[in-house]
């Protein structure tokens, strides 16, 4: 396995670095945050990395007519292969050292696809790559929740009940989208045990997703990031209010901070503050209500959506990831048996300290 950068956590904002990879020239939306994770992201790895982007928002945006706001290698690839290009660049890079015709250090090799690329066409691409441990590399999936770049059609990721081109409300069927959220990271934790690290993140918190891509990027091996990224075009809002409907996304409940290290889960931010208790969970109406794309909601559709966010929080076998109720045994002949609380199963382990 090749050796890895030394990329120290960050420790406050003051630490966070000034040199910007990702600067201006591009034309995404205003209000974007796929922007910012990219911003983030960069920033946080560092000038000695490649990038690879698929076919989706961060790619249409950030190459207009020989102009790039990256400062750092970057290479596009199709909508549906992040994961092989990713996959391929390393072990270009590999070849090129082991033979001498490039000088021996760590280069980082990160991969973004959106929620299109990554949760539905790429998905086979990303397990594919999730399982070279010789090469490393990180994907990150910036996920705002629709093809957004080609309208706004329904994707994997969409939101049950969300209006997008592919599912409009209409007099006869409310809601045409009936699909729940795909659970994308902790499809590939367990699907890949041998991953050393998975994580979702929020660019609003913005310090927590710079010290995840160092922590991935200096993992060893392949690893993923799951982020969520409000869409002014696609969510149907003022762009002024994307930082806060990230923070609302985890607030209520319904996107979940953690990062899952070598089987170690960790819930983090407000996340691990409401599983501990020391904090309530929003109501989801805060959050949708904010959004175009749920107007057409009745009060039911956000009974709805608010009884299956407290279904992954208090019947989940964890919170956000295991969608599964623990049983009872029975084999003692009673119908007494505890169920067991979350906190105290593991991925191996979870820690919420």
């Amino acid at each position: 396995m090749a050796t890895v950068q030394d990329l120290p956590q960050i420790r406050g904002v003051k630490q966070i670095p000034v040199e910007e990879f990702y600067t201006s020239g591009h034309r995404t939306c205003q209000g974007c945050e796929s922007a910012l994770v990219m911003r983030l992201m960069i920033k946080a790895a560092g000038q000695r990395t490649i990038v690879v982007g698929s076919t989706g928002c961060m790619y249409v945006a950030n190459t207009t007519y020989y102009s790039t706001p990256w400062v750092v290698p970057w290479m596009h690839t199709q909508l549906g292969s992040a994961g092989s290009a990713a996959t391929g660049t390393a072990a270009g890079l590999s070849a090129m050292m082991r033979k001498g015709k490039m000088q021996q250090e760590p280069i980082n090799v990160i991969a973004f696809c959106g929620d299109g690329g990554g949760v539905d066409m790429g998905l086979s691409a990303i397990s594919a790559a999730l399982q070279h441990e010789e090469y490393n590399l990180l994907i990150v999936c910036y996920d705002n929740e629709s093809y957004a770049n080609t309208d706004i059609q329904a994707s994997g990721s969409t939101p049950w009940g969300a209006n997008t081109t592919f599912s409009p409300p209409g007099k006869v069927i409310r809601n045409m989208n009936t699909r729940w959220k795909k659970n994308m990271a902790p499809m590939m934790a367990v699907g890949h045990p041998d991953m050393k690290y998975v994580a979702t993140a929020c660019a609003s918190y913005g310090l927590d997703f710079n010290n995840k891509v160092r922590r991935a990027l200096t993992s060893g091996g392949p690893t993923f990031i799951h982020c969520i990224d409000p869409c002014p075009k696609g969510w149907d809002y003022d762009p002024k209010y994307s930082h806060e409907l990230g923070m609302l996304s985890i607030e209520t409940g319904l996107w979940i901070q953690y990062e899952i290290i070598e089987g170690e889960l960790m819930l983090n931010g407000p996340s691990r503050a409401i599983a501990k208790g020391i904090r309530k969970r929003k109501p989801v109406e805060e959050y949708l209500l904010r959004q175009g794309r749920f107007a057409h909601f009745a009060p039911e559709d956000i009974k709805h959506f608010q009884d299956k966010v407290d279904e992954q929080w208090e019947k989940w076998w964890i919170p956000g990831l295991v969608p599964i109720t623990p049983g009872q045994d029975d084999s003692s002949g009673t119908d007494n048996a505890e169920s067991v609380s979350y906190t105290h199963l593991t991925l191996p382990t979870i820690l919420l300290v």
